[in-house]
C-alpha cells in the first residue's frame, strides 16, 4: 500500500485523501498524562486509575499507533482524546486546563504526522463561555476538525437554551462534532451488572441524544451542524419509527421540532461501529450510505475486529458504498469542515 503521500494543504484534502481509508472513531490518550501518572504524580487530579491505561494499547506512542494503523489497512485516524478526559463535573477551569492539554497534543500528533493522522478536541462543556474560547483557538490555532463530546453536560441534555452559543458556533466553524457517551451511561442508573452500562447504556445515550436534539430543535435551528453519533446511532434506526408513532399520536409533546423525527435521520452522520453485516445493512437502508463514516472504536476492547477487510469483503454491500464509506464521506465532510476555516482566515 502507497503511503507516501506529502501532507496536502487543507483545501486539497478532499482529493488528496478521496483515496485513503478514514477511521472517524479512534481514541488517544495523551502521553503528557501517561508520563506524570506513571510516575508517580496526579495530572490535574487525575490518576493512573483514569484513561484507561490497563489497556495497553492505549500506553502506545504514535510511532507504534501506525504500525497497528498498517497492520488493519488504516490510512488515516481522526483522533479524539478518550472520553475520561471529558471531566464535566469539575471546575470549569480545571476541565478547560485538562481539554487544552489534551487538545496540544492531539494537534502535535496531526503535524508530526499529517499524513496519518486528523484531530478532534475535548472541551470544558459545563462553562459554555469557555467551551466556545477553545473551540476557535482549537480549530484556528491548533487546526482541529472538531470535537467529541457526551451525549448530556452532568445531566443536562444539549437542547437546553444554555447550550445554544455552542451549537451556534459548531455551525459558525464549521466543526464536527463527534457524539460518543462517556461515564455513567443512563442504564448505570438501573443496573452497573453484566457490562449493559455500556453495551446498551452507549445505545440508550445516542438515542436520547437524538431525541433531544431533535425534539429540541436543534437541528431546525442550526440547518448546517455536522453532527455524527458514535456506535452506528445506538438505537436510533430501531427505535425512530415509534418515535414517528410518538410524535403522531401526542401533538402536544413535539417540542420544537418541525417534522416528524424520521426525516432527520439523514441530518445527521454515523460511524460503522455494528459489528455485524446485517445491521450494517440496514442502518444504511435507514440514513442512506452518503451519511456512513468508517469507525472502529480503536483502541478500545470494544473495538470492531478487521475492520478495513469486514467493509471491503461484505456482502451486503455494494462497490460504490464501500468507497464512500471507507474513503469518500469522510474526506468531502472534513475537507468541507477545513476548508471553511481557511476561508475564515482570510
Amino acid at each position: 500500500m502507497d503511503r507516501s503521500l506529502v501532507a496536502p494543504h487543507a483545501g486539497q484534502l478532499t482529493n488528496a485523501r478521496a483515496g485513503r481509508v478514514i477511521d472517524v472513531h479512534a481514541h488517544v490518550t495523551p502521553q503528557r498524562f501517561q508520563k506524570a501518572v506513571l510516575s508517580g504524580s496526579d495530572w490535574y487530579g487525575l490518576t493512573p486509575a483514569d484513561g484507561e491505561l490497563e489497556n495497553l494499547k492505549n500506553r502506545w506512542p504514535p510511532e507504534r499507533r501506525i504500525e497497528e494503523m498498517d497492520r488493519l489497512g488504516v490510512d488515516v485516524q481522526l483522533l479524539s482524546p478518550t472520553d475520561c478526559f471529558y471531566q464535566y463535573h469539575r471546575e470549569p477551569e480545571v476541565t478547560a486546563k485538562i481539554a487544552s492539554e489534551c487538545n496540544d497534543e492531539v494537534a502535535e500528533m496531526v503535524r508530526d504526522h499529517p499524513d496519518r493522522f486528523m484531530g478532534l478536541g475535548t472541551l470544558p462543556m459545563q462553562d459554555v463561555e469557555r467551551t466556545i474560547e477553545e473551540m476557535e483557538r482549537a480549530t484556528g490555532e491548533l487546526g482541529l476538525r472538531g470535537f467529541m463530546i457526551d451525549d448530556h453536560v452532568n445531566n443536562l441534555t444539549y437542547d437546553h437554551a444554555v447550550f445554544d452559543p455552542f451549537w451556534s458556533a459548531a455551525e459558525h466553524l464549521r466543526a464536527f462534532i463527534f457524539v460518543h457517551q462517556g461515564r455513567p451511561t443512563s442504564v448505570s442508573y438501573r443496573t452497573q451488572k453484566f457490562f449493559l452500562l455500556n453495551s446498551v447504556g452507549n445505545l440508550v445515550d445516542r438515542t436520547l441524544t437524538f431525541g433531544c436534539l431533535v425534539y429540541g430543535g436543534v437541528i431546525d435551528k442550526y440547518p448546517r451542524l455536522m453532527v455524527c453519533l458514535a456506535h452506528a446511532g445506538g438505537y436510533v434506526p430501531y427505535a425512530v419509527d415509534r418515535m414517528d408513532k410518538g410524535w403522531q399520536a401526542f401533538p402536544a409533546m413535539r417540542g420544537a421540532s418541525r417534522d416528524q423525527p424520521s426525516t432527520y435521520l439523514r441530518r445527521f452522520f454515523y460511524d460503522t461501529v455494528t459489528y455485524t453485516d446485517r445491521n450494517l445493512r440496514f442502518l444504511l437502508d435507514m440514513v442512506g450510505s452518503e451519511r456512513v463514516l468508517f469507525g472502529t472504536d480503536w483502541p478500545a476492547p470494544m473495538v470492531v475486529d478487521d475492520p478495513v477487510r469486514r467493509i471491503t469483503t461484505s456482502a451486503v454491500l455494494q462497490d460504490g458504498e464501500r468507497d464512500a464509506i471507507l474513503r469518500q464521506n469522510a474526506a468531502t465532510l472534513l475537507g468541507a469542515a477545513q476548508d471553511s476555516r481557511l476561508r475564515g482566515r482570510t
